[in-house]
């Protein structure tokens, strides 16, 4: 049964890092294509820091009932651009989850301010203030590690698999790629099995030695 009171309070302290991670790693994917001459998502809009622009709503929905797995709206690239198109779609794929662990090292720093803050100013002001501002700031870098670790994964269509594919001879990189339409399929069973569950459990904790 679910506790609504619980999983407001969640929304409410992962809301702005998860928007943020999520509007960060598209534009990245976008941003580097357009450099690499593609200006497909940029005609789209979808250079735009605006999460409105980047949330799927089905993957919103998903996300918020499992608190685990969710989706946004792909950025739209075209190979056809590039110069190099392996090199293209590999610096591309790189692009999001490098955004995802550069915000997590800017809310590390955040975090420390905020306990410098904390310790100079004492309790009232953290109580109001200083508190929720560290656990927003210590929930954006989970949130942005767990994100930049999980599109590394080489299961298409995340990140990873297409970094990979890259340095695949090209049928054996399409044949790869074609297992695209079963990667939801294969998400969900390594969910399903406890998978992530254990890597990510390893990572939350490996931040709490780092962070506290």
């Amino acid at each position: 049964m679910f506790d609504i009171t619980q999983i407001i309070q969640e929304l409410a302290l992962v809301a702005i890092p998860l928007l943020m991670g999520i509007t960060f790693h598209e534009v990245a994917h976008g941003y580097v294509a357009y450099r690499f001459g593609d200006p497909t998502a940029k005609n789209a809009g979808r250079l735009t820091l605006n999460p409105l622009k980047h949330l799927d709503p089905m993957g919103t929905i998903v996300l918020v009932v499992t608190r685990m797995i969710g989706w946004a709206k792909p950025v739209p690239i075209n190979p056809a651009y590039f110069e190099n198109p392996r090199k293209g779609i590999f610096w591309v794929s790189v692009a999001g989850p490098a955004a995802n662990f550069g915000l997590a090292i800017g809310f590390y720093l955040l975090f420390n301010f905020f306990s410098m803050f904390q310790s100079a100013t004492g309790t009232g002001y953290a109580e109001a203030f200083i508190g929720p501002a560290m656990l927003i700031s210590f929930y954006g870098i989970i949130i942005n590690v767990i994100l930049g670790i999980f599109n590394l994964f080489p299961i298409p269509p995340l990140d990873g698999s297409k970094m990979l594919a890259t340095f695949m001879p090209g049928r054996l990189a399409g044949q790869y790629m074609s297992l695209e339409k079963y990667g939801f399929i294969i998400l969900i069973l390594l969910i399903f099995l406890g998978v992530f569950r254990h890597i990510f459990g390893y990572v939350i904790n490996f931040v709490y030695q780092i962070v506290l």
